[in-house]
């Protein structure tokens, strides 16, 4: 394998005290040419930061973790956590939009709400690799897509999509890319939110290995070295996770893929139809039934999707059009009833309608601040 790109991380703290400025001449690799065109767009720099809670006092540590990360990702400590001390430390690398982070730190329950999704604008895919420790998810709406019971080590993000993870005490490399970087190489990229990869095999060693070795050349390679790396990484991560979703590897999985695709977006452009179904779609469509089941396993299966997809549609709505009453935003997507709504919305996003909608008011009224 060539060096890995990589981007930011779920926990990307603002620049520090310790910050590196290199010029970037971007030289040709291997990469896909859709990657080098979005180089060429992106002339990079390398900016390194550092940050740790070691200075700060023993209440506080835990706090300032949270403050530093908190524009991204929701950290829920424990009163217990709170009183005691916590350890936790990151190294961030930046070229242009790509990122690369390495974090140690105690155990944490991390989330991304529906709330914050639906008040910001952070839409970047993560792929993060465990070298000690990993994390146990609840990736999208309902638990089905819950990871398995043992701890993954590497992990993808959609983080326009939800997202509760307890993570373990833990060192952790992250890689965040632009939304528009990854969907250049994989158009239907949001099916791989929640997916995970442990090492059992020999190529899946070997990637968390070569993620390994990017982390400990970034402080010393050129600028237009490390923009060729994390192209390359997200490349070879997002091809990784294709093939474990089953959408790239060969003619079948392309075949597959271009199924998905299909269904995703005649999907979502037909929301706001109330005979949309898994029934109606199959009709439609004249896809085969088995196929399409496979192929959304993993969502929960294809009602479920349609069904994730009309509630996050509801959260957007509900927080863009705050004076739409809750009902007309339920019979508009597709529900029987303002009850049927609720209960489902409530069993999504653990809160009523009305709850998000404060949610995201006291969110938006903290940053104005």
């Amino acid at each position: 394998m060539d060096n890995e790109n990589i981007t930011s991380a779920l926990q990307v703290p603002p620049l520090s005290e310790t910050t590196r400025h290199c010029a970037a001449y971007p030289k040709s690799t291997s990469a896909p040419p859709v990657l080098a065109n979005y180089r060429n767009a992106h002339a990079p720099a390398i900016v390194h930061s550092h940050f740790t809670v070691e200075r700060e006092p023993q209440q506080r540590q835990l706090l300032a973790w949270r403050d530093r990360v908190g524009h991204i990702i929701d950290v829920l400590p424990s009163l217990h956590q709170v009183e005691n001390p916590f350890h936790a430390s990151i190294d961030r690398y930046s070229v242009g939009k790509l990122a690369f982070t390495d974090c140690r730190s105690d155990a944490l329950l991390l989330e991304r709400s529906v709330a914050r999704i639906s008040t910001d604008s952070i839409r970047d895919y993560v792929f993060q690799v465990f070298l000690e420790g990993g994390v146990e998810s609840d990736a999208g709406t309902y638990a089905q897509r819950r990871s398995s019971p043992s701890v993954a080590r590497m992990i993808a993000l959609d983080m326009n999509q939800p997202v509760r993870m307890q993570r373990h005490a833990c060192r952790v490399l992250t890689l965040s890319a632009p939304r528009s970087l990854v969907e250049m190489n994989f158009p239907d990229a949001e099916a791989i939110h929640g997916r995970v990869i442990h090492d059992i095999t020999p190529l899946t060693r070997l990637l968390i290995e070569h993620i390994a070795s990017l982390n400990q050349d970034l402080a010393v390679i050129s600028a237009g070295e490390a923009d060729s790396a994390l192209h390359a990484s997200i490349h070879l991560l997002v091809a990784a996770f294709g093939k474990q979703a089953g959408l790239t590897g060969n003619a079948r999985a392309a075949a597959r893929a271009a199924i998905s695709g299909q269904v995703r977006r005649y999907i979502q452009a037909n929301l706001h139809q109330a005979e949309l179904s898994p029934e109606s779609l199959l009709n439609t469509l004249q896809l085969p039934r088995g196929t399409l089941y496979r192929l959304f396993a993993h969502e929960g299966g294809l009602g479920t999707y349609i069904r994730n997809r009309r509630l996050r549609a509801a959260a957007d709505e509900l927080v863009r059009y705050p004076d739409l009453a809750v009902v007309d935003i339920a019979y508009g997507l597709g529900f029987k009833s303002a009850s049927d709504f609720t209960r489902a919305f409530r069993r999504a996003y653990d809160m009523a309608p009305q709850d998000l909608r404060a949610q995201a008011f006291e969110l938006r009224r903290t940053r104005s601040k």
